[in-house]
């Protein structure tokens, strides 16, 4: 032979995917394999070439010489292509794995798949992966099938090929997750973990331990599915200490604080996971968006430099570009969040960080069609709220009650959720009886809620009783030093013509947020107030008109 097969073997293991297709180009253009004659030789060349130009991205024309490949392979004389397939029985299907064995028929259509796969082609992938037979499927295949099932909204057969790789590989955790986020209770998960006794009978201390942790994995999973939030976290808790500093579980548990507004918990431990791992993108778009809450822009601008230079093609680092953005440019933000939608179709907080855009663009129709979205792939708090605030936007009052109590039933143990009901009553006047009882119920349930006790601390104010407001909103001080309790005290005190004891709270809130901005926008308008000046009288300057409409929007958000 002209050219060496060997040597375009080795320049695939060694990772040198370059030389290895200009190689490859050689291989398969000599003169000396003849097709009629050779075919398995043809067959398994071009494979060679087609998965150098996989490893180079170049997916559709590996499934070119993939495909010519196979076309080779059914020239074959029987005898050959049953000796050929046996041989190859053992090989991984990975196009990153090289031997000198002859091709694979079904490890040659799973690599035309994972292109397919690559070019968010999924239909095409499912119908390569569906013509190889289901014993003979490795975890790669059964995975990948997993996958593309999932996206097809087939939950069946997903869940059959997942339940198949934990079977064999129960160390698989995408799977264990996977089931649980399709619906699987804990409990059926936990029996596909392999129990095998040793010879007195009882399982090794070795394997208890590992199924110990990895049953508390999928248990912790099922509860954040179920929107059990503590369960979870407690699990989770568990889980981390037993493995300290593990990042995966630490991204976990910040994940799920920051859906249930642990703001301050949910940073502490995205800034610890950075800490150990600084070039970690998982999960840093929602640090992003926590970060935006807080109004740090120093350390918000820092994370987004740092994700573009780590990787600028993942999904999670055009989320951070648009929270960058959304004060300075809503449609460049807007932009950002459907780019990271176009490069994962699946990324939730793509979807969440586009409805709230359209939402603040006064578009709450797009909204709901982004939070439904959001919805579909995982309900959580977050698309709930979001729903609930765009009906209100449209005054579409029986929507957005319905939303509401959809929440409350999903996580009926989540004083967030009996809010948002309250949040909906409170909108019309005949409804602030029940908002009253709500937002009562929600802090019986967890005391520590700012939210609710700012909703019903302006629900006081819109009543007129200023003064049951601020026994409230003081009663918190106690405890947290938070700035939104400071603004909303500084604004009843305004309302109430307090103006010194408002002075003093809006400063307290810009010490501790020096970035806030109903502080900021609240205090300029009591210093007007102070000299005297009608802070709403039209000024020579024609921004200013859109300046209040801001601090207004912000004080809504706040509330």
């Amino acid at each position: 032979m002209d050219v060496p097969k060997d040597q375009m073997s080795t320049l695939l293991d060694l990772g040198l995917y370059n030389s290895a297709e200009m190689l490859g180009s050689f291989l398969v253009s000599s003169s000396s394999v003849n097709a009629e004659t050779s075919p398995h030789l043809k067959a398994e060349n071009l494979t060679l070439l087609g998965d150098a130009l996989f490893r180079q991205k170049e997916y559709k024309r590996a499934i070119h010489m993939y495909k010519q490949s196979l076309q080779y392979y059914k020239n074959i004389p029987k005898q050959i292509a049953t000796r050929t397939s046996l041989s190859a029985v053992n090989r991984s299907s990975s196009p990153n794995s090289y031997t000198n064995s002859p091709i694979n028929e079904n490890e040659v259509k799973f690599k035309v798949a994972s292109c397919y796969a690559e070019l968010s082609e999924n239909r095409a992938a499912l119908a390569e992966m569906e013509g190889i037979p289901s014993k003979a499927r490795n975890l790669q295949m059964n995975l990948l099938m997993g996958k593309l099932y999932r996206h097809s909204r087939q939950t069946r057969p997903s869940i059959s090929c997942y339940r198949e790789c934990l079977r064999h590989y129960p160390c698989t955790i995408e799977a264990i997750t996977a089931l649980a986020e399709l619906g699987v209770a804990a409990k059926d998960i936990i029996s596909l973990f392999p129990q095998a006794p040793n010879r007195s009978g009882k399982p090794p201390s070795d394997h208890l331990d590992l199924s110990r942790w990895l049953q508390r994995y999928a248990e912790a999973q099922c509860c954040i599915v179920s929107n059990d939030y503590k369960g979870g976290l407690e699990l989770f808790t568990e889980l981390l200490q037993r493995f300290p500093n593990n990042t995966h579980i630490l991204l976990e548990i910040a994940k799920v604080e920051a859906i249930i507004g642990k703001n301050d918990e949910a940073m502490i431990n995205f800034e610890k996971v950075r800490s150990i791992d600084p070039y970690m993108i998982t999960y840093m778009d929602e640090y992003a968006m926590l970060l935006k809450l807080k109004s740090d822009n120093s350390k918000l601008n820092k994370l987004v430099h740092d994700l573009l230079n780590i990787d600028a093609t993942r999904p999670e680092v055009f989320v951070a570009l648009s929270v960058l953005w959304e004060r300075k440019d809503e449609r460049g933000a807007l932009s950002y969040a459907e780019k990271s939608i176009r490069i994962d179709d699946r990324h939730i907080p793509g979807y969440i960080m586009k409805g709230n855009l359209y939402l603040s663009m006064n578009r709450p129709e797009i909204a709901v069609v982004a939070y439904r979205c959001a919805q579909e792939l995982r309900a959580d708090l977050r698309s709930y709220q979001g729903l609930v605030r765009c009906y209100l936007a449209n005054s579409k009052i029986k929507e957005a009650l319905h939303a509401a109590r959809e929440a409350m039933k999903a996580m009926p143990q989540s004083a967030k959720a009996l809010k948002l009901v309250g949040d909906v009553h409170a909108s019309n006047s005949s409804g602030r009886e029940k908002a009253k009882k709500f937002y009562e119920s929600a802090l019986r349930l967890e005391p520590g809620y700012l939210g609710a006790a700012l909703a019903l601390a302006e629900l006081h104010v819109i009543e007129g009783r200023n003064g049951d407001a601020v026994l409230l909103l003081e009663r918190y001080l106690k405890d947290w030093a938070d700035d939104s309790l400071h603004v909303k005290l500084a604004q009843v005190f305004a309302a109430t013509n307090l103006l010194q004891e408002a002075l003093t709270h809006y400063q307290a809130a810009l010490r501790i947020s020096p970035q806030n901005e109903a502080a900021k926008k609240g205090l300029e308008r009591l210093e007007k107030l102070m000299k005297g000046v009608d802070p709403d009288a039209p000024e020579e300057d024609e921004d200013n008109d859109i300046e209040d409409a801001d601090g207004d929007a912000d004080e809504a958000d706040l509330l």
